[in-house]
């Protein structure tokens, strides 16, 4: 069995479904299922071994761990905009802490999921050199509980014999319609298009960029999903990993291929950066992906424009999700 914890939300359910895909029937869904406003449109359609509530998982996974073959830990709390930081400490620091030492115990491998988020300003670049990590200096309490979960593990003497941290940088695709405020922009944008005919981005309060020209890694989940699957089925080198492509593109660029998408004329206006994020806003970020190239993935990222474009064509134009 693979256990994917997060299992209701983007990209562990797209993980599900290319594991499904790929002939692995045996999930084990873990999520906040006793949750009555907990939204699990996202499983529909799976295989799956069985659903776990994340608050009965321990309990669950040491009574069945020798069915246990692999963990993928995408549960959090991600919402960069909550500010209460026993949630944080709760779900993303001391719940990774007690499934990291389930898998040293049983020796399990173990992928979890970090974020870019922990690079805050980028102050100290956006290198996955594990020796940088200490320094880093999150924006925010849900970048600042990746980032200290990620030191702990470093800290650790007993690992699982196979591991890795993946700092997802901005990543966009389907089964995201749930995430509201925190959903990427390429979804805002195709729904105000839809709505308004025109898209707003967020004006730029930085002298160095221009309105439009902030940038960011984007990454496309299905990417995100095959470089999980190939560290499941590699197992070589454990440690933590960056997963952008290494090619920052302008949240311009990224609306204009939504339009182009959806064959609509461009529309582009420009609004105040929100008061509550404007201090804690990322102007630039540029994943440095050397470290898993050297490790031995060699597939080619999925462009901004053909990402866009599967995204809104075949998703979002349709109303599907990765089924």
């Amino acid at each position: 069995m693979i256990v994917v914890t997060g299992a209701a939300g983007f990209i562990a359910s797209c993980l599900i479904a290319e594991l499904n895909r790929q002939g692995y029937k045996a999930i084990v869904a873990v999520d906040d299922f006793r949750n009555p406003e907990k939204r699990t449109e996202n499983l529909e359609g799976k295989s799956l071994e069985c659903k776990v509530d994340l608050e009965d998982f321990f309990e669950w996974f040491d009574e069945n761990q020798k069915e246990v073959e692999f963990v993928f830990h995408n549960g959090a709390c991600s919402a960069t905009t909550v500010f209460d930081k026993a949630v944080f400490d709760k779900l993303n620091y001391n719940y990774s802490i007690d499934m990291w030492n389930r898998c040293v115990k049983y020796q399990i491998p173990l992928v979890y999921a970090s974020s870019a988020a922990t690079y805050g300003m980028g102050e100290n670049g956006y290198d996955d050199d594990e020796s940088l990590i200490p320094n880093l200096k999150p924006l925010n309490l849900y970048g600042e509980s990746k980032n200290n979960f990620d030191i702990w593990a470093l800290e650790q003497e007993k690992a699982p014999f196979f591991w890795a941290g993946l700092k997802y940088f901005n990543v966009y695709g389907p089964n995201e319609y749930h995430k509201g405020r925190m959903a990427s922009v390429v979804y805002h944008a195709f729904n105000q298009i839809s709505e308004t005919g025109g898209m707003k981005l967020f004006r730029s309060h930085h002298p160095d960029f221009k309105d439009g020209e902030q940038t960011r890694d984007f990454v496309y989940v299905k990417d995100v999903v095959d470089i999980s699957l190939w560290l499941m089925k590699n197992r070589k080198h454990s440690g933590i990993y960056n997963v952008g492509t290494g090619n920052a593109r302008t949240f311009l660029d990224l609306v204009k291929a939504t339009f182009k998408a959806m064959d609509k004329p461009e529309n582009i206006s420009f609004i105040d950066t929100p008061i509550d994020i404007r201090d804690k806003y990322q102007y630039f970020t540029e994943a440095k992906m050397d470290k898993l190239r050297v490790a031995g993935y060699d597939a080619e990222f999925t462009s901004l424009e053909d990402g866009v474009g599967d995204y809104v064509r075949n998703y979002l134009l349709k109303g599907k999700k990765v089924d």
